[in-house]
């Protein structure tokens, strides 16, 4: 679990952890802001478009070997972003350290998904997403404590020994754990995923989980420092400490679906997502002081240890042959929200604390009204629910 945790985390990892050098990247090439931009957007590009291009080649070909390509790729690029001699070079290495950090998500997920169902499987993933949802916490805090000391090309040396270590975790640990006789690719792959309700469902409600946690990646550094004047030596505090509450939830999880159902857990963690960010536009709107801002903070990022891994689990429930792609589609729709609202929470800038807020609380009412949906359609049918 620990392995596969930390191959989940490539992707976010590498996202984050250059965010505080995107100035003394700029300098040093002599370039504008907006061509530092392309290395991130980039990245996203790939890591959607890159999930739904390795899922099904992992249920052809099974998840070992195209693991392993995509740790070397990821190894490759994120070498050639380190040595890169120009803005153009290093945006081609991340466009490659993309599509290695889709592989590693990509086949997680499937792994789990082969060995485990149902509460047990829920019980995993909240081992899995506690490595992979602390890593966008916690990234840019590691990221700028390396800039400050080593200067922004040791970002991504780190980079190359985290993938390092991670091919020789993956050749020391993981067996080949593909069912003997799964499917290859077919045409109408994605048109019997989107027929499946529930899939559509809980891969929403884990795509929309993601966009509110980047709306709060993105927009809540502005709001502590610029608006509520927390000096930089004592931000980390506030990160880490949502990113404790994170952990927490996920552990708590971890042993309550060992009594009660995953969507029952699920509900309770959609709560937490529309409540505090609700009270956020309310404490934006009334001028609130730091501390219940700070408080509100903690139960969004909180409750996602509720949200994630029974999410994913409930989506990938009825998916065994085909895992990889399912695991891919979840994927590339929670980068590709969360690059939509990472970049609506930074043009929306308006220099208060509402932005991000807002954002945060329409993602976690359209997850909300997506499961009440699912509700209803269940009771009308005659579903358990």
């Amino acid at each position: 679990m620990l392995v596969l945790g930390s191959l989940a985390a490539f992707g976010p990892l590498a996202i984050d952890m250059y965010l505080p050098a995107f100035q003394s990247i700029g300098k040093d090439f002599a370039t504008t802001s907006s061509a530092v931009g392309w290395t991130l957007a980039v990245y996203f590009a790939g890591l959607s478009l890159g999930q739904i291009i390795v899922g099904p080649i992992t249920d052809r070909f099974g998840r070992a070997r195209p693991l392993r390509i995509g740790l070397a790729v990821f190894v490759t690029g994120s070498l050639g972003a380190a040595l890169a001699p120009s803005i153009e070079a290093l945006i081609v290495a991340r466009l490659v350290q993309s599509l290695g950090g889709a592989a590693c998500a990509v086949t997680s997920r499937a792994v789990v998904r082969d060995l485990y169902r149902g509460a047990e499987a829920a019980r995993v993933n909240s081992r899995l997403v506690l490595v992979m949802g602390v890593a966008p916490i916690v990234a840019p805090l590691v990221g700028g404590a390396l800039l400050t000391i080593a200067g922004w090309r040791a970002i991504f040396f780190v980079l190359v020994a985290a993938g390092t270590i991670g091919f020789v975790g993956v050749r020391a640990t993981l067996p080949e754990t593909a069912p003997p006789h799964a499917p290859g690719p077919r045409a109408g792959l994605l048109r019997s995923l989107i027929s499946d309700r529930d899939f559509v469902v809980y891969a929403v409600i884990a795509a929309t989980s993601s966009a509110g946690l980047f709306a709060y990646i993105t927009g809540v550094p502005r709001v502590l420092m610029d608006l509520y004047h927390v000096p930089p030596r004592h931000f980390g505090w506030y990160f880490g400490t949502n990113a404790a509450g994170y952990i927490a939830m996920c552990q708590i999880n971890a042993r309550l679906v060992r009594r009660h159902a995953p969507l029952a857990l699920l509900h309770r963690g959609i709560v937490g997502l529309v409540a505090a960010p609700a009270l956020l536009v309310t404490g934006g709107l009334l001028g609130w002081p730091l501390l219940p801002t700070a408080a509100s903070y903690f139960v969004f990022v909180s409750s996602l240890g509720l949200v994630f891994p029974n999410a994913i689990a409930l989506a990938l429930e009825h998916h065994a042959a085909r895992a990889g792609s399912a695991s891919a589609w979840i994927g590339a729709a929670q980068f590709g929200l969360a690059a939509g609202a990472s970049s609506l929470v930074s043009a929306w800038n308006d220099g208060t604390s509402l932005p991000p807020a807002a954002v945060m609380l329409g993602c976690g009412g359209i997850g909300a009204a997506v499961l009440i949906a699912s509700r209803r359609r269940m009771a009308v049918r005659g579903a358990p629910t």
